[in-house]
């Protein structure tokens, strides 16, 4: 079940909005309603997740169970407690390493025989949605139990909620058990943060079907063609064309959990702020995908002395870190081509740009180079092969007579998809922000009277309403009359 669907749309998401605001009504304590609707939300994310199939669903209960008695067995048994922490990490990762990278052993090790695919005769394993963030997501639980930055939660459902609550189950944002801890027993609901979380949920629908979907189509197109024929102007729209879906398409479902989240009264941290706007690899990296890099900062690269242990080893550390998430976003050597890639980028940005001068032009200047070296590793990352992306590569420089020409892709509806794409992408909420529209909504000390400022707010405001509910007819029309609808990072 994928947010952007007529069921979900329709049939899910208001069951559970009606059925949580029951659950509050009910008679009795704050506790006992709390209680309710934990339980409510608990059954409703097994249906979500389960309904993919219940063989899904069994192995997520299986990781919850693994990372709740890894903490309880820290708590009551001290001596053991180190004993406990290994051998839950060792069965979080060997579940994942199982079922996301043994296709990939499999065939390597049948292309190095010499044997045709399947000649070892081991059947194909599919890849559970959502079986790296909720195992990253228990593991963090299980870890920080042990460091003490967490106590321990007794309570099973509670703590199945907590790794299962559908709005952030199968894409993200990894949810840290500390960040959410208080909230499953004492958030607070308000109409306010009820309304925003429309607003939000809003937006990222519009992200993902209205650009997502209409570029992704595109993007698809050109990928089953021969690359080899292809020429630069249909490699470089297909190149721009995905580093805006894969953004549209995964901040827009990050828009939406957290949406669906405030709705229900959890408030989940960002997990994209512009990153096209960075000036930097680095940058972009900690403005993508936040709460990945969150992960792998505190759970990874501090452990190994974080940037505490000299320059040698820092990069070292920043290496491996990058090697890493290459690794876990999926079991294919472009992942790996693509964390070494970006391992080598931070690294040499490690030790080169304190020796370039600030100002302006350094700024412009890495912001030309980010972009481009973002979008050049996206190909890596769409690619099904590297041989395929090196191939790729090579129509940005194959001039002259190709089998295939732009024109053929670029209808009214991609190009404004593009458009509006590349405005929204940071562009121009920047220039709103550092204009006379951004200084109001800082409120400074300027020559507006309470009563404009107020005025110009109202205004805002039901600008901002309208938008709302344009995009969400405009989307609901999209999902009811298209059937292109996937979402990139549900393989991961």
């Amino acid at each position: 079940m994928v947010f952007s669907s007529i069921l979900f749309l329709w049939i899910f998401l208001p069951i559970v909005l009606i059925g949580n605001r029951i659950m509050a009504g009910i008679p009795g304590k704050m506790e006992q309603r709390r209680t309710a609707q934990n339980r409510f939300l608990l059954l409703a994310s097994l249906v979500f997740y389960g309904w993919g199939g219940i063989y899904y669903l069994l192995l997520m209960l299986a990781v919850i169970l693994i990372n709740y008695v890894a903490g309880i067995s820290m708590e009551r048994e001290e001596s053991r407690k180190r004993l406990s922490l290994i051998l839950a990490i060792v069965l979080n990762l060997g579940l994942l390493g199982y079922f996301k990278y043994f296709n990939l052993l499999i065939s390597t090790i049948e292309t190095v025989g010499g044997m045709k695919q399947g000649g070892l005769g081991f059947k194909e394993v599919i890849l559970p949605i959502g079986i790296s963030f909720y195992i990253f997501q228990a593991m963090s639980y299980t870890i920080d139990v042990y460091r003490g930055k967490t106590k321990v939660q007794r309570n099973l459902l509670d703590f199945a909620l907590y790794v299962s609550l559908f709005p952030q189950l199968v894409a993200g944002p990894i949810v840290q058990y500390k960040d959410v801890e208080e909230q499953i027993y004492h958030r607070v609901e308000s109409t306010e943060l009820f309304s925003s979380g429309i607003k939000r949920f809003c937006y990222g629908l519009g992200k993902k079907v209205l650009i997502a979907n209409t570029l992704g189509e595109v993007v698809d197109e050109i990928w089953k063609l021969e690359v080899a024929k292809i020429g630069p102007g249909v490699a470089l729209l297909a190149a721009v064309a995905y580093t805006l879906q894969i953004y549209y398409d995964f901040s827009g479902y990050s828009d939406m959990a957290i949406g669906i989240g405030r709705m229900l009264g959890f408030q989940f941290k960002e997990n994209f702020r512009y990153p096209y706007q960075s000036s930097s690899v680095s940058e972009f990296w900690r403005r993508w995908h936040i709460s990945l890099s969150s992960w792998f900062k505190e759970y990874v690269y501090i452990p190994l002395g974080g940037s505490r242990v000299g320059q040698w080893k820092t990069c070292r550390n920043l290496f491996i870190v990058f090697l890493l998430t290459g690794i876990w976003h999926g079991a294919n050597y472009t992942f790996f081509a693509w964390g070494l890639y970006y391992g080598v980028l931070v690294v040499l940005e490690r030790v080169l740009s304190p020796r370039i001068p600030a100002g302006k032009g350094k700024f412009v200047l890495g912001r030309i180079y980010t972009i481009l070296a973002v979008s050049f590793g996206w190909i890596f990352f769409r690619a099904p092969s590297i041989t395929e992306a090196c191939s790729f590569v090579g129509g940005f420089a194959r001039f002259g007579a190709t089998d295939y020409t732009v024109l053929t892709y670029l209808s009214m509806k991609v190009l404004l998809a593009l458009l509006f794409g590349i405005l929204l992408c940071g562009p121009l909420q920047s220039l709103l922000w550092n204009t006379g529209f951004g200084k109001v909504c800082r409120e400074p000390q300027n020559e507006m009277t309470k009563a404009d400022k107020q005025e110009f707010r109202l205004v805002v405001k039901i600008a901002d309403d309208f938008v709302q509910l344009a995009l969400l007819i405009a989307s609901i029309i999209m999902v009811m009359s298209g059937t292109y609808n996937p979402f990139i990072y549900f393989q991961f």
